[in-house]
């Protein structure tokens, strides 16, 4: 994916690190929305075969919680790239330096 370490400010990162940063955003990217899913129906299914309204309403409200987090993870991560897009094109000097570096950690 990369192939030469970034230099922000004289300090030298290497490749690996900005692959593991990237691999780290790409998961969270995938994980989350899987585990909601995942733990959405566990609790949901729980709660449906006890056929008990308060632990439906229970299991839906955690739900909506979960819900509510995974929005705000996707949030930050979707402000993040955002300001980087606006950096990047503020940039003068294209996909070098700093921007560029975290322009591909981001998955831009």
């Amino acid at each position: 994916m990369f192939t030469l370490a970034c230099d922000i400010g004289g300090v030298v990162i290497p490749s690996m690190i900005t692959n593991i940063i990237s691999y780290i955003v790409t998961g969270i990217k995938i994980g989350v929305p899987v585990l909601l899913v995942v733990f959405g129906m566990i609790d949901l299914g729980k709660a449906v075969m006890q056929s008990k309204e308060d632990d439906i309403k229970k299991a839906q409200q955690t739900f909506i919680k979960r819900l509510l987090a995974a929005a705000l993870v996707f949030f930050v991560i979707t402000v993040v790239q955002f300001l980087i897009r606006v950096l990047d094109s503020a940039a003068d000097n294209g996909e070098s330096g700093a921007v560029g570096c975290l322009t591909e950690m981001f998955g831009q």
